[in-house]
């Protein structure tokens, strides 16, 4: 009898050349533009916010949130309309942080340089998981508008501010903390609101009782909407909460949540008014004039959420090339891969310092700045979210597309803030419509321009190119006077803010190479530029 040799052992998954999770790092520290605003606008000290959102434990209720997406319940067990939306744990964890660390309406009710800290908060924490972000913004951005109807002002504005946060469907004068949304869109119409048909007939209360259709509302667990519906007056704008002060609920219903793209933590509905009662905001035929002001502020964070979404996509993909290796080489060390991490730093950079610098214009209220520069910055910084997340993912090769990289979420995410609160043809008339409206607004951002004149030759001539666009607007040229002024604008800023290394390759490769893909001009420096915003554990 012969013996039979034991088999071989093969160790064939062994994991070598991976780079360890992006867990535990800290998400202020690789960011020099945040930091130097944080220290320009005296904002104070985020460093435990930065930590947590940077946490192995924030950053897993960012994934889990989006792997078990919201659910629509529109009866009980008994067959009774109920009308809710049920959320996995980690979404309320990530909610109930949000509102601690001040991100909703806190600031409105808060001190000088609230708004300025709150921004960066938010920039900090979109970082962790952007879907829930929704709802936070979309309370923070209510007040302004809700200010139309100071009784309804005083009566709400506290519990959007509270520290506190109650999900839930209950009365909001049973709650101490409420949340508010906005409902506008028609399927119809979409950002032409104008056409809507939602109506709303005056009761002999004061109140209105609105019927209509609305195509997209996000947030519907939210305990207060401000809507858009047709008044004998014209369109208005109307605060409809949830649940009546008698505890019966109002008379909305969800027909089903919308199967999007991305922002799949975030739940978001087609409803239904079937007779809900509204109170109105402002007067009749003014809704636009103050449902704008909400709009305004969302889409600052459209801003900073793109720039948010762009910076950790650029933390993801740093971090690799500094762990993998190829070729007998660490990705780090080659090149071109240099050269295409430190141009999408670039990126990174010029959106975070100019998304600050609006969250400054609102902080001192210069109206007339954000009149051009917010819809300019809208339509410029969100549109490069996508590209720049795509350029990151591409950096960690076929690892990237894998749904664990987390890459493929930010991927999906990235062209949200491009559509909502108004998409690029939108925004990019609006630009338009206030250089007709309101030809003083030039003034102001020639001013915020000419600070960095002399600076550089580049600039100079995209400065003389932009006055020319400015002198004579026209709507087939709107998207590129956009994305000029925004270009222009983020050069300027880097000029007087940033090392002259940031701010000459964001010239040589932006305004002297109008238009380019990431990596294909060479940057000075580009490992200068690597190391700056690389991630450390």
């Amino acid at each position: 009898m012969t013996l039979i040799d034991e088999p071989p052992v093969f160790s064939t998954h062994r994991v070598a050349n991976q780079p360890p999770p992006l867990d535990g790092f800290d998400p202020l520290a690789c960011d020099p533009a945040l930091g130097a605003a944080l220290t320009r606008y005296a904002v104070g000290d985020l460093t435990a916010l930065a930590l947590e959102a940077g946490s192995a434990q924030a950053r897993e209720h960012g994934r889990l949130a989006n792997e078990h997406p919201p659910r629509l319940r529109t009866h009980d067990r008994y067959g009774n309309r109920i009308d809710e939306v049920e959320f996995h744990p980690s979404w309320h964890r990530l909610m109930s942080r949000a509102i601690d660390h001040g991100l909703h309406a806190a600031p409105w009710t808060q001190g000088p340089g609230a708004h300025l800290r709150r921004a960066a908060g938010f920039y900090l924490w979109s970082q962790v998981e952007a879907g829930h972000t929704c709802p936070i913004s979309m309370t923070y951005a209510a007040v302004p508008a809700l200010r139309y109807a100071p009784t309804l002002a005083s009566q709400y504005e506290p519990k959007l501010a509270a520290s506190a946060y109650e999900f839930g469907l209950r009365p909001p004068t049973e709650k101490s903390a409420l949340l508010a949304g906005m409902s506008m869109t028609e399927k119809q119409g979409g950002s032409d609101v104008r056409a809507n048909t939602t109506a709303a007939e005056p009761l002999a209360d004061g109140t209105y009782r609105i019927v209509g259709h609305k195509w997209f509302t996000s947030a519907p667990m939210n305990d207060l909407f401000l809507t858009l519906a047709q008044a004998p007056g014209g369109l208005s704008c109307f605060l409809v909460p949830r649940v009546l002060p008698d505890g019966s609920r109002n008379e909305i219903r969800l027909q089903r949540l919308k199967d999007k793209l991305g922002n799949k933590s975030n739940a978001s509905a087609e409803i239904e008014y079937t007779g809900a009662l509204g109170h109105l905001i402002g007067e009749e035929g003014r809704g636009v004039r103050c449902i704008i002001e909400m709009v305004s502020m969302t889409r600052l964070d459209c801003v900073l959420g793109s720039a948010a979404n762009i910076r950790i996509a650029l933390s993801e993909a740093a971090h690799h090339v500094q762990h993998r290796s190829a070729f007998g080489h660490r990705l780090a060390d080659l090149p071109l891969m240099q050269n295409v991490l430190a141009d999408l730093a670039l990126e990174s950079e010029a959106a975070t310092t100019l998304a600050m610098r609006l969250a400054a214009a609102v902080e001192q209220g210069e109206h007339e700045l954000l009149r051009l520069a917010l819809p300019a910055a809208k339509f410029y910084v969100c549109k490069r979210a996508p590209a720049v997340v795509a350029e990151a993912l591409e950096c960690l090769g076929g690892n990237g597309y894998v749904e664990d990289s987390g890459l493929p979420r930010l991927y999906r995410e990235a062209p949200l803030s491009s559509i909502w609160e108004g998409s690029g043809n939108v925004t990019a008339l609006d630009l338009l419509r206030a250089l007709d409206k309101q030809p003083s607004t030039q003034d102001a951002l020639v001013a915020e321009l000419d600070a960095a004149s002399g600076a550089n030759a580049d600039y100079d001539a995209a400065l003389r190119r932009l006055r020319g666009e400015l002198a004579a607007p026209a709507p087939e040229r709107a998207r590129g006077l956009a994305e000029l002024l925004s270009l222009t604008l983020q050069a300027s800023l880097l000029f007087r803010h940033a090392p002259t290394q940031v701010a000459e390759a964001f010239a040589a490769t932006r305004l002297a190479a109008f238009g380019h893909t990431f990596g294909a001009t060479p940057i000075p420096a580009a490992r200068g530029l690597l190391d700056r915003i690389a991630p450390t554990q």
